[in-house]
């Protein structure tokens, strides 16, 4: 039994007639005969009683009639909802960020216009370093990732959508650090301080090649964070000089102050996702960040 003689049957029930419901379903009427009656010999009697004026329906077919009619709004319900989990309408996405991508307002813009086009669709949140982010993009358990390109580590099969434009990096230190009476700061200026710096103690080495070479420098001690508050703190208890993009210097701390870092730039910020996703809830968040990128990671 297939879900279109269901359909010819409660159109035949409902008209009580084989002409309207074969002009209501744009089938001949011969057609729709073979059909039902391929359905009575499925069930194994009659459903309908023909007359020469209307047609009945038999016990068995009243009964079919109020069951029919719940299989065929379960199968179009369940259409309905592939195709909208296709389109990205309902599901879940589960996003990695890092907190540059919010303060830059690049991930809150992404998701106001995805959940004013799928409201239904549920958004979750976890903020990583970068590295971790690749990490949990490609095992499955994060969908999307937010980060700027600085220690991202191995990111074979996925793509990369740039989002924005390289970013200028700040200086956050002590109000009263000595470095703090100068407007501006090179690298070379944080030679010999302690440095606080995004990366996991893996990738503290890859980080500051990427920085620049005065970074490698001897030093007491560099301190490495997953997130901007841990840098900031770091930085306002005067245990060392933190490196953060410059969208960072709008959240106000007690005993904080930002100083501009003259490197040529920061580094961009990336989404991050899998080559071959397949999700239509992930697909579509997609469609509002950026395009895939066409060349590789930098090398570092």
């Amino acid at each position: 039994m297939e879900l279109r003689h269901l359909r010819y049957f409660v159109a035949v029930a409902e008209e009580r007639h084989f002409g309207r419901a074969a002009e209501r379903l744009h089938v001949t009427q011969s057609t729709l005969s073979t059909q039902v009656q391929a359905l009575e010999r499925e069930v194994g009697g009659p459903l309908l009683r023909r007359t020469s004026r209307r047609v009945e329906l038999t016990e068995a077919g009243e009964l079919l009639l109020t069951h029919a009619r719940h299989t065929l709004a379960h199968a179009a319900h369940s259409l309905h909802v592939a195709r909208q989990s296709i389109q990205g309408k309902t599901g879940l996405v589960r996003i990695g960020f890092s907190g540059v991508a919010v303060l830059q307002g690049h991930l809150i813009a992404d998701m106001h216009a995805f959940h004013q086009a799928n409201p239904a669709t549920e958004l979750t949140l976890t903020e990583l370093p970068p590295a971790a982010q690749v990490t949990a993009v490609r095992d499955g358990t994060l969908d999307v990732g937010y980060c700027p390109r600085l220690g991202l580590g191995d990111t074979d099969g996925l793509a990369l959508r740039p989002r924005a434009a390289a970013t200028p990096l700040s200086v956050a230190l002590r109000h009263d650090h000595e470095l703090a009476a100068a407007s501006a700061l090179s690298v070379a200026d944080l030679a010999h301080w302690d440095l606080v710096i995004y990366a996991t103690r893996e990738e503290e080495g890859q980080v500051l090649a990427q920085l620049g070479p005065e970074t490698d420098r001897p030093r007491s001690r560099v301190h490495t964070v997953t997130g901007t508050l841990a840098a900031l703190t770091f930085a306002a208890a005067g245990m060392g000089v933190a490196v953060v993009p410059a969208s960072v210097n709008r959240i106000d701390l007690p005993d904080i102050t930002y100083r501009r870092l003259t490197i040529t730039s920061g580094p961009d910020l990336l989404i991050i996702s899998r080559t071959d996703e397949l999700s239509g809830p992930v697909r579509a968040f997609l469609s509002h960040g950026g395009k895939a990128e066409p060349r590789p990671p930098l090398e570092t």
